[in-house]
């Protein structure tokens, strides 16, 4: 049977934001209880009373990986080199039996560049190829028999080196993607590796990106 504290739990966990002002108690709890009366009483279908909402509310203990802990901490200070590319086109291209041949003739010119900005993303119904605009034109040659599902020029690309255990430490993107949100940054593409992170967007965001990113760092 579910209770009042389930409730609780359920919504905080959809709204990671209010979740963490909880847990840094810079939310008013009284208010916050009333504004869940209505919610937590649809939710049982019976009437909740406020108090039993905010006893809810304090005793409601946050995972321990939206807390500052060392661990996290440690791991923020530990970001490499936070680097810029810019000028990029990324082209979604759906996935067919000719794609990996022709996606090979793509490679081999990419092999003669050296300052090149490349990535490709195989997905289950689509492929992203992320690439210098300097060669959109031969990208396009290259795909010409393929089913193009758009392409978007005008990217720039953040790319942040990780530390070494970083696929260890739970909520270490959630810092990236919250910072970002907050400062109403639209994401065009998220690409990782096992110890690189890189944001795709557009032109118009990439200073306030760097700059927010750069406050998760410090």
């Amino acid at each position: 049977m579910k209770t009042v504290s389930n409730c609780v739990e359920d919504i905080l966990i959809t709204q990671p934001y209010l979740e963490e002002a909880l847990s840094r108690n810079i939310i008013n709890f009284s208010a916050l209880a009333v504004e869940l009366t209505d919610p937590i009483s649809k939710m049982l279908k019976k009437e909740v009373k406020p108090g039993a909402i905010m006893m809810a509310l304090r005793r409601y203990s946050p995972p321990p990986t939206l807390s500052n802990s060392v661990k996290m901490k440690r791991a923020i200070q530990n970001l490499g080199d936070i680097t810029v590319r810019s000028n990029l086109t990324d082209f979604t291209v759906r996935n067919s039996d000719t794609l990996i041949d022709n996606h090979s003739k793509i490679l081999e010119r990419i092999n003669l560049e050296t300052k090149l900005f490349y990535t490709f993303t195989r997905g289950i119904h689509e492929s992203n190829i992320i690439i210098s605009s300097s060669l959109s034109d031969f990208i396009k040659e290259q795909l010409v028999n393929e089913t193009m599902l758009a392409i978007q020029d005008g990217l720039s690309a953040i790319t942040i080196n990780l530390p070494q255990d970083n696929s260890k430490i739970a909520g270490l993107y959630y810092h990236f993607f919250k910072r970002l949100a907050w400062e109403g940054i639209v994401l065009y593409e998220v690409i990782s590796t096992t110890n690189e992170f890189t944001i795709l967007v557009e032109d118009e965001f990439v200073d306030k990106a760097f700059t927010a990113i750069k406050r998760v760092k410090t």
